[in-house]
Formats: C-alpha cells, sequence, structure tokens
C-alpha cells in the first residue's frame, strides 16, 4: 500500500471506524433506509414481532430496522436497541427521540457477550452486522442463549462482491491504486464474509438453531453522479470510506476518474446510475 493508504488505515478498529463514521452515517439515513427498505420489511416479515415482544436489535445503527419493529410490538412490549459503539447509540437516541419512540432502551452491547439473561427476548434483528463482528460464530450462540423458547433471530448481510458493484467499483480502484489493502477471505470480517447462503445455514446450526433459511433479496442503489457517490462511500462504508478519506485530492481525482468508467455501463436514459445490490436475509428459530 501506498504510505498514505497505510496512514489512513493504520490504528482504526471496527469500533474505531464505527465511532469515527457515525455522525456522517446519520447524516445519510434517509438514503440508507430508502435502500434497505426491501430489507428491512423482508426482516420484519420473516420476525413477525407481536404486541408483548421483547426484541433486540443488534449492531443497530441509527436504529430504524428496530423502531419499526417496537411500533409493532406496542407500548407493552419493549425494544432493546443496541450497538458496540457508543457514537452510533447516541445517533440512535436521537433518531428515537425523532420517531416518538417510548418502548425503548438503549444499550451499548458487544453480540459476542450479550449482557442480558438466558431466555430473556422474542426475537433478535441485525442487518449487516454479523458479517463485519471479529467472532460472528460467538455472536450467533449468545443470541441463541438469550431468545426465549420459539424465539427466532432475522437477519441481513451481503451477498456475493459480484452481485454488489455499489462496493466493489471504488474498492477495486482503491485496492489496484494501492490505497487499501485486499479484503481478506472468510471467516474474516468483512462487507462479503458471510456471502454464502449454505455457510450462513451452517452457523446457525452450529450456534444451536435448529431451523435455518435464507432468502435472496434485490436492492437497487440509486448513484446520481460519480462524485455523489464517492462522498456517500466515504461518509458511511467502513474501511473504504476511511481509504477514500486519506486520500490527496490528486489521488482523489484518479479513483473518480476509474468509478466513471465503471458506472459508464450502469447509466439510465433519465440519468443516474441505478446500481443493483443483493441481500441474504437469513432467519434461525
Amino acid at each position: 500500500m501506498s504510505e498514505n493508504a497505510t496512514q489512513a488505515l493504520h490504528g482504526f478498529t471496527a469500533l474505531g471506524v464505527a465511532e469515527r463514521l457515525a455522525p456522517t452515517w446519520a447524516s445519510h439515513r434517509e438514503q440508507i433506509e430508502a435502500v434497505s427498505a426491501p430489507c428491512t420489511a423482508a426482516l420484519l416479515h420473516t420476525l413477525d414481532p407481536k404486541p408483548g415482544d421483547t426484541v433486540l436489535e443488534l449492531a443497530a445503527g441509527t436504529g430504524d430496522t428496530g423502531f419499526d419493529a417496537a411500533e409493532r410490538v406496542g407500548a407493552e412490549g419493549r425494544l432493546i436497541s443496541s450497538d458496540f459503539s457508543p457514537a452510533m447509540l447516541d445517533e440512535a437516541r436521537k433518531r428515537g427521540a425523532e420517531r416518538g419512540i417510548k418502548n425503548v432502551e438503549y444499550e451499548v452491547i458487544d453480540a459476542a457477550k450479550i449482557g442480558l439473561e438466558d431466555d430473556s427476548v422474542d426475537g433478535v434483528l441485525c442487518r449487516f452486522g454479523y458479517m463485519l463482528m471479529h467472532d460472528p460464530a460467538a455472536a450467533l450462540a449468545e443470541t441463541r442463549r438469550v431468545l426465549r423458547p420459539g424465539g427466532k433471530v432475522a437477519f441481513a448481510v451481503w451477498a456475493s462482491p459480484q452481485r454488489n458493484p455499489f462496493f466493489m467499483i471504488p474498492a477495486i480502484s482503491l485496492i489496484q491504486r494501492g490505497h487499501m489493502p485486499p479484503p481478506e477471505p472468510p471467516p474474516a470480517p468483512g462487507l462479503f464474509s458471510m456471502a454464502d447462503p449454505e455457510r450462513v445455514k451452517s452457523m446457525l446450526h452450529d450456534a444451536g438453531f435448529e431451523e435455518a433459511r435464507v432468502e435472496e433479496v434485490p436492492l437497487t442503489f440509486p448513484v446520481p453522479s460519480a462524485n455523489a457517490y464517492l462522498e456517500f462511500v466515504a461518509d458511511t462504508a467502513g474501511p473504504l470510506a476511511i481509504a477514500l478519506q486519506g486520500l490527496s485530492e490528486d489521488q482523489r481525482a484518479e479513483v473518480l476518474a476509474d468509478v466513471e468508467d465503471s458506472l459508464a455501463r450502469f447509466a439510465a436514459e433519465g440519468g443516474g446510475y441505478p446500481l443493483p445490490g443483493l441481500t441474504l436475509c437469513a432467519v434461525g428459530s
């Protein structure tokens, strides 16, 4: 890697990345939620929270997926909105207040060491979290432990890199130009570390879930321009964001040119670049 890239990425843990990006992630919340809406709907349909249920959301980010569940469980139910990043949880608190969610508790939780009693929740939600965890197997085992008999976990991860050009277009440029290292293969954490449906089902079974199902849910990322696209990625996309933030003006211009070339094949007649995406929505019970 280049010296600038090494300096940009040096010392950033997963927690450090989340803490740094929390404010800018929150500034794009509406766009993120709009893109993720089909996935969120699939998760809530699968979990099917009932009035009076207690739902735990892990890696909640700004919290909207869990807040949708909180509205379903009603005043007699409870949501535990959690993230391992205090800064992300602060953003969730702000969003919960905006939405007027009253039946919610906010907790900093490491998913691999959930500080709740056995059999204490009816459902667990996690949208785009397990794949980034250092030990997702331990996190899934902890999830199973805190679920009551009959409870379910519903979570989403990204499918293969080939089906998600939104992430791959800038990543390929950054890697080829030496601004970030190639991703480590699974089981190392990363956007695509749980992209194999059979591996996801196997992990659920290993964690103690008797039933495990995975379905594909497509998304579309509306990209108005290459520059807006890079700005969004630099505000939200984990290590990609950190790498982009560490570029000089000239280096960013080179990456932008690469991105413009790659986007051309997705150009729409009316303008913009609707990029396809694919998620895997899994349920364990």
